[in-house]
């Protein structure tokens, strides 16, 4: 796991929008597309701007969702409100390459499925996707799989629902598809995320965030966020 700290906020979110731009155009050039899973979260929105004005070959560009709230569609609480904001008013990405999780209907179960099969679709069976964004609670969950769901355990699913967690259930990828992807860019900012960054560095497997793999992984941090990092 590699490690790069930035001073603030902008700077990682300006830090990993370079690096998504760049690893886009060696998977198009090598693979004829790209496919990026987007976590929610601040930063991210910053990242996701920033990104809008890199050179990314778009029109080969899918991004799909690391984690959803169950809420209505348009809803505040939606990361994909924002998700597409961030991208759509900012960038010349097509709607229909952006895949939201459905969460909206009243049969969730059988959403988790119509998103794993979105996702052979586009990323193949079994999906591996390009760049998985992550973020990292102060509690070290990282998706939507937080300590003590039982979607931790899920070994044989690429989507799964979780129970009520801040007063929302949640849709997440789980770790076999986030264990396949090239490559996991780790956002994490803020002096609330210092202790929890420091076991993710320990490769501390109690916590969720420490159960994804770190061959791969690059993490981009803040200094308040850095500052007991070795």
């Amino acid at each position: 796991m590699l490690f790069k700290v930035f001073p603030d906020e902008d700077s990682v979110a300006m830090g990993a929008a370079s690096i998504i731009a760049r690893e886009a155009r060696v998977a198009v050039e090598e693979r004829g597309r790209f496919i990026l899973a987007v976590s929610g979260g601040h930063t991210p929105w910053k990242m996701l701007r920033a990104l809008a004005g890199q050179d990314v070959p778009w029109e080969y560009t899918h991004v799909i969702q690391v984690d959803e709230r169950v809420a209505p569609e348009g809803d505040p609480d939606r990361n994909l409100t924002l998700l597409k904001k961030s991208l759509l008013e900012n960038s010349p990405i097509a709607e229909e390459n952006i895949h939201p999780m459905p969460v909206a209907g009243e049969d969730l179960s059988a959403g988790t499925q119509r998103y794993a099969l979105i996702l052979r679709e586009i990323a193949g069976a079994p999906p591996v996707l390009d760049l998985v964004h992550l973020g990292l609670g102060p509690d070290g969950h990282t998706a939507s799989l937080i300590p003590g769901d039982p979607a931790l355990k899920i070994s044989d699913a690429d989507v799964a629902l979780t129970d009520t967690y801040k007063g929302r259930r949640r849709m997440t990828l789980t770790y076999p598809i986030l264990n396949r992807s090239r490559k996991i860019l780790w956002l994490v900012t803020g002096s609330d995320k210092a202790a929890i960054l420091v076991k993710l560095q320990d490769g501390d497997t109690s916590l969720p965030a420490g159960k994804v793999r770190t061959d791969r992984a690059i993490v981009l941090a803040d200094e308040s966020a850095a500052k007991q990092l070795r």
